[in-house]
Formats: structure tokens, C-alpha cells, sequence
């Protein structure tokens, strides 16, 4: 799983009860649920504050997850300047079809970009909580995971000296290629992946929206994606080959695409503008299960994946840390580990089934475009479903809004 020991000539070692590596979302929520609670923990990020801080990534949140973070006090900003979406659009057959899922379900989005979360959630706990959290720190190593002393070791930036921090627990919310990941044990981590064989070039706008909510154009020539993100700012995708070069994609192509694929009947051009970001993402899933190894618990995209398709991964990351955030306090403060023995299981019952759903609207989004004129048909056939039968349509934006309760 890792190695037994830190590494010989580090500074004396400091104690934790807990450390969490990684400072997104899921790490940063664990550590204000800590602190709240008067439990020390360190937060330890391989990236510099001002790097997280400006890092576009995500930006759609569910009505549980707002509620989860304003049961814990860190909302304020968030329901102060996030948009509010009560309803999408979708683009197909040269029309635009409204989808009023407020209207059906009593349920809502929020649109707040995730750097504007990271920079909340690390001012809550490093200035006004006083939490420990540590940037810039390079080669972290888990130890001794297994055992009742668990430690995590890191060079410090500054000294280029290994420290030792010693700990009960370790919460992994590093991502993928993060040294969480790697400490996982052979032969226990069993990691489930999917590849969609589809990519989508990630493109940030200088421009402002072009609709009040997300359209989602399905198209012969490939999906494309709206999303506002500021009045200013817009987020779009257009489906691409997977391993595509960005520098493939000059910006009148872009533009010329997303007129082409998100144009319908009646409505006016999209408002172009200067692209700040672009990027080509290779649509994929994972799961790793479980998402608990001696003192590691796994949270967010250390633990599972889902691809941008469905606008879920920010949403499984903190319900993933209110969970793991709330079983800590108990069993550091109560004794009570009920929660963090029922976390995996608790995680990955939601995980699966938002993977379920990712798979269904993938196929939503793509089977127009996939020169398969049966799968083009049956895509046509479920977008119609949605329109034509309330009940398929509270269905669909019961999965797209998250059926589940708050963390």
C-alpha cells in the first residue's frame, strides 16, 4: 500500500488527527467540518492558493448540495451572487424544446463557478477558522495506512526538508494522478472504467450568454454544449475526436460549429466573443471500490469519475465529503464511527447511480452524431419521450437535479 516508514532525515514530525490531501472541494469542505467542530486537521496542496483560486473547472451545483454546504455555514457567497436556473433547453431537428423542471420537480440548479467555491471554502477554513493547510508542497507519500499510526510525509517548498505529519486519519481528495491514488493497495483497489470513445473541446468564452438557462444541441455533426457561468463568461463544448489538439480548433471554426449545432428555428446567433480557454477532455468514468483502505477514506475524484456529461461530479464530491466530514467529527469527538464504517457503501450507492445516468444522457447527447442511423433514431425517439410524456420528463429531471437528499 505504501512504505512502513517515512522517509530518514525529515524535521521533527507534527500530529494531526487528521490529514487531508488535496485542496478542491471535497478536501476543503472536510476541513471546515473539522474545524467547526474544533478538530485539527492539516490540509496539505501540491498547487499554490492563487493556482486554486483561479482554476476554472465545474460550475453547476444541485439544490442538496447548496443546502449541505448552508447547513455548515459556507454558503453565504454563494447564495449571494449564484445564478439560479430553473430550466434547460434542448436543440435537435432544427428545434428548441424547453425543459421547465423547477415546474415539474419543485427543484432548482445553482450556477457558481468552482473556483469562486474554492475561494470561499479556503478563506472560511484558513482565515476565519484558523485551519492548518500548507501550498505548494511537493512528493507527498502516505505510511503505514493500515495500522493505528498512520503518517503522511511531504518536502516543504520553503526548506526542501521532508516533514512527517502523524495522524488517525488520511482523507484522499488529490483526483486521479494524486498520491492518494497511488498508495492504493494491489489487489484490494478494484477501479471500474468506461471510455466513451468521444472528446469534448472545453471552451471558456469572453462572452455573455447567448439564453438564460443551458441548451444542449444534439447534432448530426456532434454534440454541443451552452452553459452560462457569469454574465460575462460562457462555457461551451463541442464534441470532437478524443485526443484531439485544441490547436485544431481556431476560432472561427469553433464559432462556425457551435452556430451550426446549437442554431434552431426562431432564434437569434449565439453572441461570439474571445476564447480564454480551450481544451480537449476524452470522455471517461471511473469508480474505485471501496473507497475506504485502513485509515485512507477516498473522497471525490480519487475515489470515482463522472465526466461532464451530466454535471455531477463537484455535486458527488461534496456529498462525498459531508459524509466523510460529519463520520470524522463523530468518531473523533463521540467515539461514534457509525458513519465512517457505512461511508463507502453510503458514497457509492450515489456514485452508481449517477454513473447509470451519465451513460443514458451520453448516449442522448451523441447518438445523433454517431453515423449509426438505428442509434440516431432511438436518440431521436427518447429526446421526443421527454417532451411528449410528463412522466418521462419529471424522470429525466429528477436524475438531472439529483433525487437524492442532502448530505
Amino acid at each position: 500500500m505504501t512504505s512502513t516508514s517515512p522517509h530518514h532525515n525529515s524535521s521533527p514530525a507534527q500530529r494531526f488527527p487528521v490529514v487531508v490531501v488535496g485542496a478542491g472541494p471535497a478536501g476543503l469542505t472536510i476541513g471546515n467540518i473539522l474545524r467547526a467542530a474544533s478538530v485539527d486537521c492539516l490540509v496539505l496542496e501540491i498547487e499554490t492558493r492563487e493556482f486554486i483560486e483561479q482554476r476554472p473547472r465545474a460550475g453547476v451545483l444541485e439544490e442538496g448540495a447548496v443546502r449541505g454546504l448552508q447547513r455548515r455555514g459556507l454558503a453565504d457567497n454563494l447564495l449571494a451572487r449564484a445564478q439560479r436556473h430553473t430550466e434547460c433547453e434542448f436543440r435537435f431537428d432544427g428545434e428548441r424544446y424547453r425543459l421547465e423542471y423547477a415546474e415539474l420537480t419543485g427543484v432548482h440548479h445553482w450556477v457558481y463557478p468552482q473556483q469562486l467555491l474554492v475561494t470561499d471554502l479556503v478563506r472560511e477554513y484558513a482565515d476565519v477558522r484558523g485551519g492548518a493547510i500548507r501550498f505548494g508542497v511537493q512528493d507527498v507519500e502516505l505510511h503505514d495506512l493500515d495500522t493505528d499510526r498512520p503518517s503522511v510525509s511531504y518536502t516543504c517548498p520553503d526548506t526542501g526538508q521532508r516533514q512527517v505529519v502523524h495522524c488517525d486519519f488520511v482523507a484522499g481528495c488529490d483526483g486521479a494522478r494524486g498520491a492518494t491514488r497511488a498508495a492504493l493497495p494491489a489487489g484490494r483497489a478494484h477501479i471500474a472504467r468506461s471510455d466513451y470513445g468521444i472528446g469534448w473541446l472545453a471552451l471558456l468564452a469572453q462572452a455573455p450568454p447567448s439564453s438564460d438557462c443551458v441548451l444542449f444541441g444534439m447534432h448530426p455533426r456532434g454534440f454541443a454544449g451552452h452553459m452560462p457561468r457569469s454574465a460575462e463568461v460562457t462555457r461551451y463544448y463541442l464534441e470532437c475526436p478524443p485526443g484531439d489538439d485544441p490547436e485544431n480548433w481556431s476560432e472561427d471554426r469553433v464559432w462556425t460549429e457551435l452556430q451550426q449545432r446549437l442554431g434552431a428555428n426562431g432564434v437569434p446567433p449565439l453572441t461570439e466573443g474571445r476564447l480564454i480557454e480551450k481544451r480537449v477532455l476524452d470522455m471517461h468514468n471511473y469508480v474505485v471500490e471501496p473507497m475506504v483502505f485502513g485509515r485512507l477514506f477516498l473522497a471525490g475524484d480519487a475515489a470515482h469519475l463522472t465526466a461532464p456529461i451530466a454535471a455531477k461530479g463537484m455535486n458527488l464530491a461534496l456529498h462525498d465529503a459531508f459524509l466523510l466530514g460529519d463520520g470524522l467529527v463523530a468518531h473523533l469527538t463521540k467515539g461514534d464511527g457509525t458513519g465512517l464504517d457505512g461511508y463507502s457503501t453510503a458514497c457509492l450507492n450515489r456514485v452508481w447511480d449517477c454513473q447509470e445516468f451519465s451513460h443514458w444522457l451520453s448516449e442522448v447527447y451523441h447518438g445523433t452524431s454517431s453515423g449509426d442511423p438505428y442509434r440516431a433514431g432511438t436518440t431521436l425517439a427518447r429526446l421526443r419521450r421527454i417532451f411528449d410524456s410528463p412522466t418521462a420528463a419529471r424522470a429525466f429531471a429528477e436524475q438531472y437535479l439529483g433525487r437524492h437528499t442532502e448530505g
